[in-house]
């Protein structure tokens, strides 16, 4: 084969199925506990900044250490589950941002083996386009016309044009 299969790993109907039981489930017990912030709302409470979380851990060690110091205007019981949800949420993002990156990996190597296999069905196209067969014309122009600037005799493989078009 003129081509690497460079993502053999598929998914089989149970493992597909699996893994949509699992997303629902996990987007049941999200859904109440998810926050819908307009753009405005989100520049407006922003993302605290590593500097700023400095300060809240420090307080939270104060509070943890020396409770004493703590202001009595502090809903503290509500200061401690916002930490421990804020910790909580980001462990999970990190985890799901994890799952993310492997998938949209996995992914780049699907597409690019769905490339190679087009262009090498391109290329027969076209190879049997120049043998008169019925049909291939029209596959190769319809094909052909998502190559910028190349030449619709020209190698698919060797070329530096090989980008498609951009959307």
């Amino acid at each position: 084969m003129p081509f690497t299969n460079f993502e053999n790993r598929h998914f089989s109907s149970e493992e597909k199925n699996a893994v949509n039981t699992a997303l629902a489930s996990l987007e049941t017990e999200l859904i109440p506990k998810l926050a819908n912030l307009t753009a405005d709302e989100r520049k407006q409470y922003g993302s605290v900044n590593e500097q700023n979380k400095l300060i809240i851990n420090k307080v939270k060690d104060f509070r943890d250490s020396q409770p004493n110091l703590s202001s009595p205007d502090v809903d503290w019981v509500e200061f401690m589950n916002d930490h421990d949800s804020r910790s909580y949420l980001q462990t999970t993002i990190q985890r799901l941002q994890s799952i993310i990156d492997g998938l949209t990996n996995a992914k780049i190597l699907h597409d690019w083996d769905n490339y190679q296999a087009s262009l090498t069905d391109y290329d027969y196209a076209k190879y049997k386009a120049s043998t008169n067969a019925i049909g291939y014309q029209t596959k190769v122009s319809e094909i052909g016309q998502f190559f910028a600037g190349r030449p619709s005799g020209s190698s698919n493989k060797t070329t530096s044009t090989d980008t498609p078009v951009a959307e």
